[in-house]
């Protein structure tokens, strides 16, 4: 059964010596595409690269809020000119509000709303992260869609309330889970997975971090652990694997404009009707 992993670091230095070896672990755990999420303009060309070897992967580009010092109109320019420029970028991001690490709201906030500027634009969906700062995320996303016009995103790797939840929930945003709610104790999140839509539910490993169970004590994590987060999703709900499988694959395909014969290879997508992966 597919699934797609809607957010991947594969740039990141601890893939450079086993990205091969990884791409086959991904394809027979049924991962049939990626979204490769950016932290910063300066590592597009690395994950172009990337892309050239893997066509299931595809990009997104942005400035992530903990990197706000390399922040200027410029990086606007040069993010808008990027995503515009590779037919392969489904997203603007990461992008979004961190107030757990940095108290620098203001700046966070103008290139939260130039990145939505640029998505909205391009008719693009955002990747949001949001740490510590759920109010101000919701209140900027709403603040944009009645002054500028409509946007939506993923709230990713999402660690937020139910009642966080349902803010991005009515704001049009779909909710994306990683290897966090496969931990023992994370009661919140957990509770959040069970309360998503099943049309508006997303999942991720945001690898190299946040190994899910059971092989949390990894340092590394990697696209192939998808499956675990999928299936701790489909047990949280109490639905079958096939079935979580299938919707969130669909999801990935809606949001981010996916091809529809790259993910579905042997049937109409529309049916639903998808393959079985290599090895599973």
């Amino acid at each position: 059964m597919p699934l797609v992993d809607t957010h991947v670091h594969l740039n990141f230095e601890t893939f450079a010596g086993d990205l091969d070896e990884l791409t086959q672990a991904w394809r027979q755990a049924g991962v049939s595409a990626l979204v490769h999420s950016c932290v910063e303009p300066g590592d597009f060309l690395a994950m172009q690269r990337i892309a050239d070897r893997i066509p299931e992967l595809f990009l997104a580009v942005g400035l992530h809020p903990l990197d706000m010092d390399k922040w200027s109109i410029a990086t606007a320019d040069q993010i808008a000119q990027l995503a515009a420029s590779d037919g392969r970028v489904v997203a603007i991001g990461e992008t979004g509000l961190d107030f757990y690490k940095a108290d620098n709201e203001a700046i966070q906030r103008e290139a939260f709303w130039q990145q939505l500027t640029i998505a909205h634009r391009q008719g693009l969906p955002v990747i949001v992260h949001c740490r510590d700062a759920a109010s101000a995320t919701a209140e900027v996303i709403r603040e944009f869609q009645l002054t500028i016009g409509p946007v939506t995103g993923v709230m990713h790797c999402w660690a937020g309330t139910p009642d966080e939840t349902q803010m991005f929930l009515d704001l049009g945003f779909y909710v994306s889970f990683s290897g966090i709610v496969t931990f023992k104790n994370a009661h919140q999140v957990k509770a959040s997975a069970q309360m998503v839509p099943s049309d508006r539910l997303l999942v991720e490993t945001d690898c190299p971090f946040l190994t899910p169970e059971p092989h949390r004590k990894e340092r590394r994590n990697q696209p192939a652990f998808v499956y675990h987060v999928a299936t701790h999703l489909a047990e949280l709900r109490q639905v079958e694997f096939e079935a979580l499988a299938q919707t969130t694959t669909h999801n990935a395909v809606t949001l981010f404009n996916l091809p529809k014969s790259l993910v579905f290879p042997s049937a109409d997508a529309d049916t639903f009707c998808l393959p079985t992966p290599a090895g599973g």
